[in-house]
C-alpha cells in the first residue's frame, strides 16, 4: 500500500479558492449552470499552472480564462479580495443557500425553499440529519508504508451492535453507510442517518478536525490569513512558504490550537467556526 501524501500545494490557492466560491454561487443561488461551469473550469486549469500568475493578462493566456475572470484576477491580486463576493458574503439570502446546500440531499432548489421560509440556519436544530466521524490512532502517520485495519474493525463493531445498518462504501480511510441508534425494549423505532468515518493519520488529524468544524468561509478567511502570515493550510497540513512561494515540509501540529498560534490567529472554538 502507497503511503498516503497531502495533495500538491498550488500556487494560486487565493486565485481558485476565490473562483470555486464565484461557481458554488452560480450554481447554489443562480442556478447558473453555464457560468458556474466556466468558473470551475478556469479554477481547474489555474490549480495546474505550475507559476504564480502575477496578472489577469498571464492568466488569460490559459484556456478557459476569459475576459471577466481576468478583470476579477486582477482585482483580487491587486487588493487580495474581490468586491463581488464581499457583497455575496454580506448578503444573508445568499450566504444562507450556499450553507444549507452543504447538507447532503439539500440542492439549490430546496435550500432556496428553506430559506424563503424563513430556515437559514441549522444552529439549535435538535437533530442533525447525518454524522461525520473522524477516526485516528498514534499508529498511523502519513509516513505509515501500510494502512491499519483500524477503520474495518471500528465498522465491524458497530455492525455488531447494530448501529450501522447498511454500507455504501468501505475503503481503506473512509467509510460511508447509514446507521440507527437500536431500539430498546418496546421504545420507538429511531430514525436512519447517514454517517461517514474517516481514518486519519494522527499527524494530519488535527489539521482534519479543523477543517471539518469550519464553515466554508471560516476556512476561506483562516487560509487568506495564513498566506498573509507566510503559510498554506489544507485538511492535511500547515507548511511555511519560501520566498518562491513553494510550500516546505509539514510543520509539526499537536493540537488545534497550535496552528492557530502558526498563524497568530486568536484561536476560535469549533462552535465559534460557523462564519
Amino acid at each position: 500500500m502507497s503511503k498516503r501524501k497531502a495533495p500538491q500545494e498550488t500556487l494560486n490557492g487565493g486565485i481558485t479558492d476565490m473562483l470555486t466560491e464565484l461557481a458554488n454561487f452560480e450554481k447554489n443561488v443562480n442556478q447558473a449552470i453555464h457560468k458556474y461551469n466556466a468558473y470551475r473550469k478556469a479554477a481547474s486549469v489555474i490549480a495546474k499552472y505550475p507559476h504564480k500568475i502575477k496578472s489577469g493578462a498571464e492568466a488569460k493566456k490559459l484556456p478557459g480564462v476569459g475576459t471577466k475572470i481576468a478583470e476579477k484576477i486582477d482585482e483580487f491580486l491587486a487588493t487580495g479580495k474581490l468586491r463581488k463576493l464581499e457583497k455575496i458574503r454580506q448578503d444573508d439570502t445568499s450566504s444562507s443557500i450556499n450553507f444549507l446546500t452543504r447538507v447532503s440531499g439539500i440542492g439549490p432548489s430546496a435550500a432556496r425553499k428553506f430559506v424563503d421560509e424563513g430556515i437559514k440556519t441549522l444552529e439549535g436544530a435538535e437533530s442533525s440529519g447525518d454524522m461525520d466521524v473522524l477516526l485516528t490512532h498514534p499508529s498511523f502517520t502519513s509516513e505509515s508504508a501500510k494502512q491499519p485495519k483500524l477503520l474495518h474493525r471500528v465498522v465491524e463493531q458497530l455492525q455488531k451492535v447494530r448501529f450501522i445498518t447498511d454500507t455504501l462504501s468501505k475503503g481503506e480511510t473512509k467509510f460511508m453507510g447509514v446507521c440507527q441508534l437500536p431500539s430498546k425494549n418496546d421504545e420507538k423505532e429511531y430514525p436512519h442517518r447517514r454517517i461517514d468515518i474517516r481514518l486519519i493519520p494522527k499527524d494530519q488529524y488535527y489539521c482534519g478536525v479543523l477543517y471539518f468544524t469550519g464553515s466554508d468561509i471560516f476556512n476561506k478567511n483562516m487560509r487568506a490569513h495564513a498566506l498573509e502570515k507566510g503559510f498554506t493550510i489544507n485538511e492535511y497540513t500547515i507548511r511555511p512558504l519560501g520566498v518562491t512561494g513553494v510550500a516546505g515540509e509539514p510543520l509539526p501540529v499537536d493540537s488545534e490550537k497550535d496552528i492557530f498560534d502558526y498563524i497568530q490567529w486568536k484561536y476560535r472554538e469549533p462552535k465559534d467556526r460557523s462564519e
